[in-house]
Protein backbone atom coordinates (compact mmCIF):
# COMPACT_ATOMS: atom_id res chain seq x y z
CA UNK A 1 0.00 0.00 0.00
CA UNK A 2 1.25 3.46 -0.97
CA UNK A 3 1.69 5.95 2.11
CA UNK A 4 0.02 9.47 1.40
CA UNK A 5 -0.45 12.35 3.48
CA UNK A 6 -3.65 14.19 2.95
CA UNK A 7 -4.73 17.47 3.72
CA UNK A 8 -8.42 17.55 5.52
CA UNK A 9 -9.14 21.52 6.38
CA UNK A 10 -6.78 24.29 6.62
CA UNK A 11 -7.42 27.40 8.78
CA UNK A 12 -5.85 30.20 10.37
CA UNK A 13 -5.52 29.94 13.94
CA UNK A 14 -6.35 33.70 15.66
CA UNK A 15 -4.76 35.02 19.20
CA UNK A 16 -7.23 34.54 22.11
CA UNK A 17 -6.68 38.43 22.73
CA UNK A 18 -6.50 41.16 20.28
CA UNK A 19 -2.82 42.87 19.74
CA UNK A 20 -3.11 45.98 21.30
CA UNK A 21 -2.62 48.62 18.84
CA UNK A 22 0.76 50.37 19.50
CA UNK A 23 2.13 47.17 18.68
CA UNK A 24 0.78 46.56 15.60
CA UNK A 25 3.82 47.18 13.65
CA UNK A 26 7.10 44.53 14.33
CA UNK A 27 9.93 46.12 12.68
CA UNK A 28 12.84 43.21 11.72
CA UNK A 29 16.01 44.02 13.09
CA UNK A 30 19.62 44.72 11.58
CA UNK A 31 20.26 40.71 12.34
CA UNK A 32 16.73 40.08 10.95
CA UNK A 33 17.43 41.68 7.48
CA UNK A 34 20.86 39.99 7.05
CA UNK A 35 18.72 36.85 6.39
CA UNK A 36 16.97 35.94 3.01
CA UNK A 37 13.67 34.71 2.90
CA UNK A 38 14.37 31.17 3.93
CA UNK A 39 12.79 28.55 6.13
CA UNK A 40 13.48 26.34 8.52
CA UNK A 41 11.71 22.78 8.78
CA UNK A 42 11.42 20.71 11.78
CA UNK A 43 8.78 18.32 12.39
CA UNK A 44 8.01 16.82 15.90
CA UNK A 45 6.96 12.84 16.44
CA UNK A 46 4.66 11.41 18.48
CA UNK A 47 4.04 8.07 19.24
CA UNK A 48 0.77 7.09 20.77
CA UNK A 49 -0.49 3.98 21.54
CA UNK A 50 -3.13 2.53 19.44
CA UNK A 51 -5.90 1.51 21.73
CA UNK A 52 -6.48 5.55 22.14
CA UNK A 53 -8.26 5.53 18.96
CA UNK A 54 -8.68 8.69 16.13
CA UNK A 55 -10.89 9.98 19.46
CA UNK A 56 -8.42 10.65 21.35
CA UNK A 57 -6.51 11.81 18.32
CA UNK A 58 -9.13 14.59 17.74
CA UNK A 59 -8.83 15.43 21.41
CA UNK A 60 -5.16 15.86 20.98
CA UNK A 61 -6.08 18.36 17.81
CA UNK A 62 -8.39 20.42 19.98
CA UNK A 63 -6.10 20.55 22.35
CA UNK A 64 -3.16 21.74 19.81
CA UNK A 65 -5.36 24.53 18.24
CA UNK A 66 -6.89 25.86 21.64
CA UNK A 67 -3.40 26.29 23.35
CA UNK A 68 -2.03 27.59 20.48
CA UNK A 69 -4.41 30.52 20.28
CA UNK A 70 -3.73 31.42 23.76
CA UNK A 71 0.35 31.00 22.89
CA UNK A 72 -0.02 33.54 20.04
CA UNK A 73 -1.35 36.11 22.27
CA UNK A 74 2.53 36.77 23.89
CA UNK A 75 3.98 35.43 20.45
CA UNK A 76 1.57 38.37 18.57
CA UNK A 77 3.67 38.90 15.53
CA UNK A 78 3.75 34.64 14.27
CA UNK A 79 -0.13 35.37 13.73
CA UNK A 80 0.88 38.49 11.08
CA UNK A 81 2.24 38.95 7.53
CA UNK A 82 5.46 40.19 6.45
CA UNK A 83 5.15 42.79 4.95
CA UNK A 84 6.31 43.33 1.07
CA UNK A 85 9.43 44.91 2.23
CA UNK A 86 10.65 42.45 4.15
CA UNK A 87 11.32 44.81 6.68
CA UNK A 88 8.50 44.47 9.08
CA UNK A 89 5.13 41.92 9.77
CA UNK A 90 2.05 43.80 10.04
CA UNK A 91 1.04 42.31 13.71
CA UNK A 92 -2.70 42.14 12.54
CA UNK A 93 -4.01 38.90 14.35
CA UNK A 94 -4.69 37.39 10.87
CA UNK A 95 -3.85 34.09 12.18
CA UNK A 96 -0.93 31.59 11.83
CA UNK A 97 -1.80 28.61 9.30
CA UNK A 98 -3.09 25.47 10.33
CA UNK A 99 -3.60 22.42 8.23
CA UNK A 100 -4.38 19.07 9.57
CA UNK A 101 -3.49 15.76 7.76
CA UNK A 102 -3.97 12.36 7.38
CA UNK A 103 -1.58 9.39 7.09
CA UNK A 104 -2.31 6.54 6.04
CA UNK A 105 -0.03 4.46 7.73
CA UNK A 106 1.16 3.50 12.00
CA UNK A 107 3.72 6.33 13.06
CA UNK A 108 5.78 3.27 14.21
CA UNK A 109 6.22 1.95 10.84
CA UNK A 110 7.63 5.23 9.80
CA UNK A 111 10.11 5.45 12.47
CA UNK A 112 11.65 2.24 11.64
CA UNK A 113 13.01 3.39 8.49
CA UNK A 114 12.26 7.04 7.81
CA UNK A 115 11.46 7.74 4.40
CA UNK A 116 12.50 11.50 3.78
CA UNK A 117 10.76 11.69 0.64
CA UNK A 118 7.77 11.21 2.79
CA UNK A 119 9.03 13.28 5.67
CA UNK A 120 8.77 16.57 3.58
CA UNK A 121 5.03 16.26 2.92
CA UNK A 122 4.59 16.34 6.91
CA UNK A 123 5.27 20.04 6.15
CA UNK A 124 2.79 22.92 5.41
CA UNK A 125 4.74 23.77 2.55
CA UNK A 126 6.96 21.40 0.53
CA UNK A 127 10.57 22.21 0.79
CA UNK A 128 11.20 21.24 -3.06
CA UNK A 129 8.54 23.85 -4.00
CA UNK A 130 7.73 26.67 -1.26
CA UNK A 131 4.53 28.12 -2.18
CA UNK A 132 4.33 31.84 -2.90
CA UNK A 133 2.07 32.31 0.14
CA UNK A 134 4.63 31.18 2.83
CA UNK A 135 6.72 34.15 2.15
CA UNK A 136 3.77 36.26 4.00
CA UNK A 137 3.41 33.72 7.08
CA UNK A 138 6.16 34.05 9.75
CA UNK A 139 5.17 30.44 10.62
CA UNK A 140 2.92 27.70 9.28
CA UNK A 141 2.68 24.43 10.68
CA UNK A 142 0.77 20.77 10.12
CA UNK A 143 -1.06 18.72 12.20
CA UNK A 144 0.27 14.89 10.91
CA UNK A 145 -2.65 12.18 12.35
CA UNK A 146 -1.69 8.82 11.47
CA UNK A 147 -3.68 5.78 11.41
CA UNK A 148 -1.98 4.43 14.78
CA UNK A 149 -3.32 8.36 16.41
CA UNK A 150 0.35 8.88 16.36
CA UNK A 151 0.82 12.87 15.63
CA UNK A 152 3.94 14.47 13.48
CA UNK A 153 3.94 18.39 14.18
CA UNK A 154 5.15 19.83 11.09
CA UNK A 155 6.53 23.17 10.90
CA UNK A 156 7.49 25.58 8.17
CA UNK A 157 9.40 28.66 10.11
CA UNK A 158 10.35 32.09 8.33
CA UNK A 159 14.22 32.68 9.03
CA UNK A 160 12.79 36.62 9.05
CA UNK A 161 11.89 36.36 12.31
CA UNK A 162 13.12 33.21 13.95
CA UNK A 163 16.10 30.96 14.41
CA UNK A 164 16.54 28.00 15.92
CA UNK A 165 16.42 29.63 19.95
CA UNK A 166 13.25 31.53 18.79
CA UNK A 167 11.76 28.53 17.63
CA UNK A 168 12.49 26.18 21.02
CA UNK A 169 11.11 29.07 22.12
CA UNK A 170 7.44 28.85 20.58
CA UNK A 171 7.55 25.25 20.89
CA UNK A 172 8.17 25.46 24.93
CA UNK A 173 5.72 28.78 25.19
CA UNK A 174 3.00 27.05 23.16
CA UNK A 175 3.50 23.87 24.91
CA UNK A 176 3.18 25.12 28.49
CA UNK A 177 -0.30 26.66 27.17
CA UNK A 178 -1.47 23.53 26.29
CA UNK A 179 -0.41 22.16 30.39
CA UNK A 180 -1.88 25.42 31.64
CA UNK A 181 0.83 27.35 32.16
CA UNK A 182 0.39 30.29 30.51
CA UNK A 183 1.58 32.54 33.06
CA UNK A 184 5.23 31.31 32.53
CA UNK A 185 5.16 32.39 28.54
CA UNK A 186 6.81 35.72 28.39
CA UNK A 187 8.57 35.87 25.29
CA UNK A 188 10.92 39.41 24.31
CA UNK A 189 10.54 41.46 21.55
CA UNK A 190 13.68 43.67 21.45
CA UNK A 191 15.86 42.58 18.94
CA UNK A 192 14.81 46.11 17.22
CA UNK A 193 16.15 47.86 19.82
CA UNK A 194 19.32 46.08 20.39
CA UNK A 195 19.96 45.22 17.18
CA UNK A 196 18.33 48.73 15.33
CA UNK A 197 18.13 48.25 11.16
CA UNK A 198 20.03 49.54 8.69
CA UNK A 199 19.41 51.23 5.22
CA UNK A 200 23.27 51.02 3.81
CA UNK A 201 23.21 47.13 3.91
CA UNK A 202 24.78 46.13 0.81
CA UNK A 203 21.82 43.67 -0.12
CA UNK A 204 23.17 43.34 -3.40
CA UNK A 205 26.40 42.02 -3.03
CA UNK A 206 25.17 39.46 -0.25
CA UNK A 207 22.54 38.53 -3.01
CA UNK A 208 25.53 37.70 -5.47
CA UNK A 209 28.10 36.08 -2.93
CA UNK A 210 25.03 33.91 -1.70
CA UNK A 211 24.68 32.77 -5.17
CA UNK A 212 28.33 31.94 -5.72
CA UNK A 213 27.86 29.29 -3.01
CA UNK A 214 24.93 27.35 -4.56
CA UNK A 215 25.89 24.56 -6.69
CA UNK A 216 24.22 22.81 -9.10
CA UNK A 217 23.93 18.60 -9.76
CA UNK A 218 22.05 16.16 -7.96
CA UNK A 219 22.04 16.94 -4.42
CA UNK A 220 21.47 13.76 -1.30
CA UNK A 221 20.64 14.32 1.90
CA UNK A 222 21.22 11.92 4.85
CA UNK A 223 21.58 11.24 8.37
CA UNK A 224 24.06 10.53 10.29
CA UNK A 225 24.34 9.62 14.07
CA UNK A 226 26.95 10.55 16.60
CA UNK A 227 26.14 8.52 19.57
CA UNK A 228 27.49 9.54 23.08
CA UNK A 229 30.88 7.14 23.13
CA UNK A 230 31.81 8.23 19.85
CA UNK A 231 31.17 12.05 20.33
CA UNK A 232 33.23 11.14 23.91
CA UNK A 233 36.34 9.65 21.54
CA UNK A 234 36.71 12.75 19.13
CA UNK A 235 36.74 15.15 21.87
CA UNK A 236 39.94 13.25 23.88
CA UNK A 237 40.95 13.19 20.45
CA UNK A 238 41.18 16.59 19.20
CA UNK A 239 41.90 17.85 23.36
CA UNK A 240 44.96 15.32 23.42
CA UNK A 241 46.04 16.82 19.81
CA UNK A 242 45.56 20.49 19.83
CA UNK A 243 45.47 21.40 23.16
CA UNK A 244 41.98 23.07 23.40
CA UNK A 245 40.63 23.10 26.15
CA UNK A 246 37.40 20.81 26.60
CA UNK A 247 36.34 20.97 23.01
CA UNK A 248 32.51 21.15 22.85
CA UNK A 249 30.46 18.29 20.56
CA UNK A 250 29.16 20.72 18.01
CA UNK A 251 33.65 21.78 17.48
CA UNK A 252 34.55 18.02 17.70
CA UNK A 253 31.20 16.80 14.79
CA UNK A 254 31.70 19.61 12.59
CA UNK A 255 35.32 19.54 12.21
CA UNK A 256 35.43 15.80 11.61
CA UNK A 257 32.25 16.47 8.54
CA UNK A 258 34.47 19.17 7.39
CA UNK A 259 37.55 17.30 7.38
CA UNK A 260 35.85 14.13 5.29
CA UNK A 261 33.81 16.71 3.01
CA UNK A 262 37.08 18.36 1.63
CA UNK A 263 38.53 14.92 1.22
CA UNK A 264 36.10 13.71 -1.13
CA UNK A 265 35.88 16.96 -2.74
CA UNK A 266 39.93 16.59 -3.64
CA UNK A 267 39.53 13.29 -5.12
CA UNK A 268 37.03 14.26 -7.03
CA UNK A 269 38.36 17.48 -8.24
CA UNK A 270 41.72 16.04 -8.22
CA UNK A 271 43.98 18.54 -5.91
CA UNK A 272 42.77 20.62 -3.29
CA UNK A 273 41.18 24.10 -2.98
CA UNK A 274 40.20 26.72 -0.70
CA UNK A 275 37.71 25.57 1.54
CA UNK A 276 35.16 27.86 3.86
CA UNK A 277 32.87 26.75 6.87
CA UNK A 278 29.77 29.40 8.35
CA UNK A 279 28.48 28.33 11.41
CA UNK A 280 25.51 29.76 13.19
CA UNK A 281 26.54 31.27 16.71
CA UNK A 282 24.03 32.26 19.15
CA UNK A 283 24.67 35.92 20.89
CA UNK A 284 22.16 35.70 23.52
CA UNK A 285 24.88 33.90 25.49
CA UNK A 286 27.25 35.87 24.61
CA UNK A 287 26.23 39.07 25.40
CA UNK A 288 26.44 40.74 28.98
CA UNK A 289 24.06 40.39 30.87
CA UNK A 290 23.19 37.46 28.42
CA UNK A 291 19.74 37.62 27.09
CA UNK A 292 16.96 35.25 27.78
CA UNK A 293 15.84 32.44 25.76
CA UNK A 294 12.53 33.98 25.32
CA UNK A 295 14.20 36.60 23.37
CA UNK A 296 12.80 36.49 19.62
CA UNK A 297 14.39 37.11 16.77
CA UNK A 298 17.42 36.35 15.03
CA UNK A 299 19.82 36.79 17.83
CA UNK A 300 22.78 34.84 16.15
CA UNK A 301 25.84 35.46 13.72
CA UNK A 302 27.21 33.50 11.22
CA UNK A 303 30.97 33.70 10.80
CA UNK A 304 33.42 31.77 8.34
CA UNK A 305 36.66 30.05 9.10
CA UNK A 306 38.81 29.56 6.22
CA UNK A 307 40.92 26.48 5.31
CA UNK A 308 43.49 27.34 2.54
CA UNK A 309 44.56 24.22 0.13
CA UNK A 310 47.94 24.64 1.99
CA UNK A 311 47.09 24.23 5.41
CA UNK A 312 46.37 21.07 7.60
CA UNK A 313 43.14 19.42 7.51
CA UNK A 314 43.59 16.87 10.36
CA UNK A 315 40.78 16.75 12.79
CA UNK A 316 42.94 18.58 15.46
CA UNK A 317 43.56 21.31 13.38
CA UNK A 318 40.02 22.18 12.39
CA UNK A 319 39.04 22.00 15.72
CA UNK A 320 41.56 24.58 17.26
CA UNK A 321 40.60 26.80 13.91
CA UNK A 322 36.80 26.89 14.50
CA UNK A 323 37.30 27.28 18.16
CA UNK A 324 39.42 30.62 17.37
CA UNK A 325 36.45 31.70 15.37
CA UNK A 326 33.74 30.77 17.95
CA UNK A 327 36.20 32.60 20.95
CA UNK A 328 36.16 35.68 18.29
CA UNK A 329 32.28 36.06 18.58
CA UNK A 330 31.91 37.56 21.97
CA UNK A 331 30.30 40.53 24.38
CA UNK A 332 32.90 42.94 22.75
CA UNK A 333 31.99 41.56 18.72
CA UNK A 334 28.12 42.08 20.03
CA UNK A 335 28.78 45.75 21.06
CA UNK A 336 30.51 46.20 17.74
CA UNK A 337 27.56 44.61 16.28
CA UNK A 338 24.59 47.11 18.86
CA UNK A 339 26.80 50.28 18.42
CA UNK A 340 26.55 50.49 14.12
CA UNK A 341 29.10 48.90 13.59
CA UNK A 342 27.36 45.82 11.92
CA UNK A 343 27.14 47.55 8.62
CA UNK A 344 30.84 47.88 8.30
CA UNK A 345 32.01 44.23 9.43
CA UNK A 346 29.43 42.81 7.29
CA UNK A 347 30.47 44.97 4.30
CA UNK A 348 34.15 43.50 4.98
CA UNK A 349 33.28 40.43 5.63
CA UNK A 350 31.55 40.62 2.08
CA UNK A 351 34.50 41.90 0.33
CA UNK A 352 36.96 39.76 2.12
CA UNK A 353 34.71 36.26 0.82
CA UNK A 354 33.60 37.95 -2.93
CA UNK A 355 37.96 38.43 -3.24
CA UNK A 356 38.81 34.73 -1.97
CA UNK A 357 35.72 33.85 -4.92
CA UNK A 358 37.05 36.00 -7.06
CA UNK A 359 40.74 33.53 -7.14
CA UNK A 360 39.30 30.61 -8.35
CA UNK A 361 36.73 27.21 -7.04
CA UNK A 362 36.30 27.58 -3.49
CA UNK A 363 34.18 24.78 -1.66
CA UNK A 364 31.79 26.45 0.99
CA UNK A 365 29.66 23.92 3.86
CA UNK A 366 26.88 25.94 5.55
CA UNK A 367 26.46 24.32 9.64
CA UNK A 368 24.07 25.12 11.66
CA UNK A 369 22.99 23.83 14.86
CA UNK A 370 20.06 23.02 17.10
CA UNK A 371 21.68 21.51 19.54
CA UNK A 372 20.97 21.88 23.38
CA UNK A 373 17.96 23.73 22.21
CA UNK A 374 15.24 21.64 24.67
CA UNK A 375 13.48 20.87 21.29
CA UNK A 376 13.25 17.13 23.01
CA UNK A 377 11.46 18.62 26.23
CA UNK A 378 8.41 19.96 23.89
CA UNK A 379 5.22 18.39 25.66
CA UNK A 380 1.86 18.85 24.80
CA UNK A 381 0.34 16.83 27.52
CA UNK A 382 1.38 12.94 25.91
CA UNK A 383 5.14 12.99 26.47
CA UNK A 384 8.39 14.21 24.61
CA UNK A 385 8.25 13.90 21.02
CA UNK A 386 10.28 10.26 20.11
CA UNK A 387 12.08 12.09 17.22
CA UNK A 388 12.14 15.45 15.81
CA UNK A 389 13.35 15.39 12.43
CA UNK A 390 14.55 18.01 9.92
CA UNK A 391 14.01 17.71 6.05
CA UNK A 392 15.35 16.37 2.75
CA UNK A 393 16.74 18.99 0.26
CA UNK A 394 16.38 18.18 -3.45
CA UNK A 395 16.79 19.90 -6.62
CA UNK A 396 19.40 20.78 -9.08
CA UNK A 397 20.33 23.80 -7.35
CA UNK A 398 21.49 23.38 -4.02
CA UNK A 399 24.04 24.51 -1.27
CA UNK A 400 25.94 21.88 0.91
CA UNK A 401 24.60 22.65 4.43
CA UNK A 402 24.45 20.49 7.71
CA UNK A 403 22.18 20.93 9.79
CA UNK A 404 23.38 19.54 13.47
CA UNK A 405 20.30 18.38 15.90
CA UNK A 406 20.42 16.95 18.82
CA UNK A 407 19.19 13.25 20.26
CA UNK A 408 17.05 12.07 22.27
CA UNK A 409 20.10 10.27 23.84
CA UNK A 410 21.93 12.50 26.14
CA UNK A 411 25.37 14.15 24.22
CA UNK A 412 24.40 12.26 21.16
CA UNK A 413 24.47 14.55 17.59
CA UNK A 414 22.13 13.74 14.56
CA UNK A 415 23.99 15.67 11.79
CA UNK A 416 21.29 16.04 8.15
CA UNK A 417 24.06 15.94 5.68
CA UNK A 418 23.44 17.55 1.81
CA UNK A 419 26.12 17.08 -0.38
CA UNK A 420 26.47 16.31 -4.27
CA UNK A 421 25.39 12.58 -4.79
CA UNK A 422 28.83 11.84 -5.82
CA UNK A 423 30.56 13.37 -2.91
CA UNK A 424 28.00 11.55 -0.84
CA UNK A 425 28.43 8.23 -2.03
CA UNK A 426 32.38 8.37 -1.27
CA UNK A 427 31.59 9.99 1.63
CA UNK A 428 29.20 6.60 3.01
CA UNK A 429 32.19 4.31 1.63
CA UNK A 430 34.56 6.21 4.00
CA UNK A 431 35.09 4.04 6.78
CA UNK A 432 37.38 6.16 9.04
CA UNK A 433 34.67 8.60 8.70
CA UNK A 434 31.81 5.79 9.33
CA UNK A 435 33.86 4.42 12.66
CA UNK A 436 32.45 7.54 14.21
CA UNK A 437 29.07 7.84 12.64
CA UNK A 438 26.10 5.49 11.75
CA UNK A 439 23.76 6.30 8.55
CA UNK A 440 20.07 6.37 8.81
CA UNK A 441 19.44 4.44 11.71
CA UNK A 442 15.58 4.35 13.44
CA UNK A 443 15.22 6.55 15.65
CA UNK A 444 13.17 3.83 17.75
CA UNK A 445 16.76 2.40 18.42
Amino acid sequence: MTTKVTVISVENVKPSSPTPHHLRTHKLSFLDQLHPTIFSFVSLCYLKDDSSGQAKAAEALNKLKESLSKALTPFYPLAGRIQDDQLSIDCNDEGLYFSEARVNCNLSDFLREPDLDLLNHFYPCHPAKIQPYAGIHPVMIQVNVFDCSGIVLGFCLSHKILDGISTSAFLKGWAACAQGCFESVSPTFDATSLFPPSDKLPMGSITLLGRSMVRTGNCITRRFIFNAPAVAALKNKAAISSGVRHPSRIEVVSALIWKFAMSVAESIAGSRRPSILSHAVDLRRRMVPPLPEFSIGNLLWIPYTKCSAEEDTELHSLVLKLRETFTGIDADFVKKLQSGEGVEITCENVKEMAELYSKGPVDYYGFTSWSKFGIYDTDFGWGKPNWVGSHKISGPVFMNLIHIMETNEDDGIEAWITLDGTEMAMLLEDQEFLSFASVDPSPLL
